[in-house]
């Protein structure tokens, strides 16, 4: 598939939970990262809107969602239906969530439902600058384990985001029904070990993780070149699965990046199967928890036809860590 990662993301994922609907996401250059003001807890109250929404089923399963149609929402509210133990979607933190999403004025579904019965969740950072508004409200400061209920006029849930990707106006409503299901890490965790000669460098910024780059004083390589810079212990990545990962792309001639999921502020989730072929060989075989350097020369790339600042001559070098994998 020849795309860039971050067109992939916003395709293989509902388009209501990432890219799509995302309120910032340019890859052009990292964005800042939000204030603790920012950050901070909204927790938005209970009200008529949302106690009227009655959820039915166990946490984790796709739920029975039932509510009187056209639904009236004047404000932004929250009732959690579910309370859960573990720990908290703090403001600023990554969550995966399963979410169900509705027009609250015609009551059907805005998007297929996602994360629920062992399906691959949605990775969500919470954070206005990263999320449209009422995913973030809608998580924070909840605990996993927890189910919500979240109702609110369009305008308000999406922010500046585009409704009529949704088929929604401004005058409609939305509900969310979401379970927190889990905080997982935002960088390879596994034990770092000796580079391979050859390879581009890497060294990693202390508290983000993020990988800055350096291109050796050479030719890249004609062939795809992998190397580990940490193995991990978890799953190993089989062909097919859905990962979460974290990477960052630069070009081999000049160094300059052309995509990073760090400046999108939250990992990526896709299959292996839906990327160009070097990442996916990058991906495939390898354990949940590693850090992977792949060089992958046009062939294994875009190919002849290039991809936005990718041109068809160059060799991209990417830094990926491998988060979480799914079947």
């Amino acid at each position: 598939m020849r795309t860039s990662i971050k067109a992939l993301t916003a395709t293989a994922t509902a388009a209501l939970l990432v890219a799509g609907l995302a309120a910032c996401s340019s890859s052009a250059a990292p964005t800042s990262s939000a204030t603790p003001a920012a950050n901070a807890c909204q927790n938005v109250k209970s009200g008529s809107a949302s106690n009227s929404v009655k959820v039915t089923g166990d946490f984790g399963a796709t739920p029975k969602v039932t509510f009187d149609s056209p639904l009236k929402a004047t404000d932004m509210e929250r009732t959690v239906v579910i309370t859960g133990t573990g720990a908290e979607a703090k403001g600023g933190s990554t969550a995966d969530i399963a979410l169900a999403a509705y027009n609250g004025t015609t009551g059907k579904e805005l998007t297929a439902a996602q994360g629920f019965d062992g399906s691959a969740p949605a990775t969500v950072q919470v954070d206005d600058k990263a999320f449209v508004p009422g995913l973030v409200r809608a998580v924070e400061c909840l605990k996993v384990g927890s189910r919500v209920v979240l109702t609110s006029p369009a305008k308000d849930a999406f922010g500046n985001a585009d409704l009529s990707q949704l088929s929604l106006t401004a005058k409609d409503s939305v509900v969310f029904v979401a379970d927190v299901v889990d905080l997982p890490p935002t960088r390879a965790t596994g034990k770092s070990v000796a580079p391979t000669a050859g390879m581009p460098t890497v060294k990693l910024n202390a508290k983000t993780g993020e990988p800055n780059i350096t291109i050796p004083k050479a030719d890249p390589p004609t062939e795809t070149k992998i190397a580990l810079l940490k193995q991990g212990d978890g799953e190993t990545v089989q062909p097919g699965d859905t990962v979460t990962v974290q990477y960052k792309g630069v070009l081999w001639r000049n160094g300059a990046m052309f995509d990073s999921s760090w400046s999108r502020g939250a990992p990526a989730s896709f299959q292996t199967t839906g990327v160009v072929a070097g990442f996916k060989k990058a991906l495939e075989g390898q354990k949940v928890g590693s850090q992977v350097i792949a060089v992958v020369p046009p062939a294994d790339g875009y190919g002849s036809a290039g991809s936005g600042d990718v041109k068809a001559t160059d060799t991209m070098v990417f830094v990926v860590d491998i988060l979480k994998t799914t079947r």
